[in-house]
């Protein structure tokens, strides 16, 4: 039997109702389960919130014949929908539970647009006996002709919302971590849910890569201290490229956009008042980029560069 070392994989819910969502969207999926039918979907939301798990257990409820492909693999990515994919969607599914195949299309909004509108070609050929599945991180990065043929379904989580989802989550963590007989600090648990939230997946992975040592306190919460931006601005006021990039290095750890939002917020009070609006600017552009770039490291360090070159310190 397999087992999954992974703990995202292995405490991956397997039903809707397993899945830490707030009820309105919940209840979306639920009823796809009564009528034993799903559309077309493109499931938008933040990262590690829980999209391609609910794919999943959508599929495994409805007892459906399907299979996942992940678009991030841009190399291969048009082979594989003019292949695998035409192939697996032209036939019909051998398992009298299952209406529909459905392909799973994990992380479309890092497709190119010649494969979208592929899919979309894919999508009219094949709606007989297949459906799809789109999940994605940045819904605006979908386009028009393919969003418009799914019913689009949001992942936000709001308002009094957030702390209950938060309290069930750190309830199903703490579970977790007994079973793995690892000892928690639940303060320091609570506050690597809030910090991170929604991004439930990436304290999974933290706290299993910390459990090696059999518990989990303070000291994990090191690596996610909120980053200081001060040392970085004397940098790039001193245009000292080789201090940025050695800054980048010893960042990377942290969530990009994290750092470019302590950035803006650290600039705003040391720029010329022209400069401010070139850094907005420039952050902007890059942090859009976060999404669908192969290196995060270099679009960091083009971004730093950029405003070292075109914004004036008041230091």
């Amino acid at each position: 039997m397999k087992r999954d070392f992974l703990w995202v994989e292995k405490y991956r819910p397997k039903t809707i109702d397993e899945c830490i969502l707030p009820e309105n969207i919940k209840e979306t999926f639920r009823e796809f389960l009564n009528k034993g039918e799903i559309p077309n979907l493109l499931l938008t939301g933040p990262a590690g919130v829980g999209k391609t798990t609910v794919a999943k257990a959508l599929c495994e409820e409805l007892g459906c014949d399907y299979i996942l492909i992940n678009g991030s693999d841009e190399g291969r990515f048009l082979d594989t929908v003019r292949g695998q994919a035409k192939n697996f969607a032209s036939t019909m599914s051998l398992l009298p539970s299952s209406n529909h195949k459905v392909i799973i299309i994990d992380e479309a909004d890092n497709t190119t647009h010649d494969v979208q509108l592929l899919l979309r070609s894919n999508i009219e050929a094949f709606h007989k006996n297949c459906r799809f599945i789109f999940t994605c991180n940045y819904k605006n990065k979908i386009i028009e002709p393919l969003h418009s043929r799914c019913s689009v379904v949001e992942f936000s989580i709001k308002g009094k919302e957030k702390a209950e989802i938060q309290v069930s989550f750190f309830e199903r963590l703490v579970s977790i971590l007994d079973k793995e007989g690892c000892k928690a600090d639940k303060k320091v648990l609570l506050q690597l849910i809030n910090k991170h939230f929604p991004d439930y997946r990436r304290v999974l992975n933290e706290c299993q890569r910390y459990s090696v040592g059999g518990s989990i306190d303070s000291a994990i919460l090191a690596s996610f201290s909120d980053v200081k931006v001060d040392d970085l601005i004397k940098t790039l006021a001193k245009k000292d490229f080789p201090g940025v990039r050695k800054w980048v290095v010893h960042n990377l750890d942290n969530d990009p956009a994290v750092l470019l939002r302590r950035l803006y917020d650290g600039l705003y009070q040391t720029l010329d008042g022209p400069s401010i609006a070139a850094a907005v600017l420039i952050i902007a552009k890059y942090q859009y980029q976060i999404a669908f770039v192969a290196d995060q490291e270099i679009n960091m360090l083009a971004c730093l560069t950029e405003i070292m070159v075109e914004c004036e310190f008041k230091l």
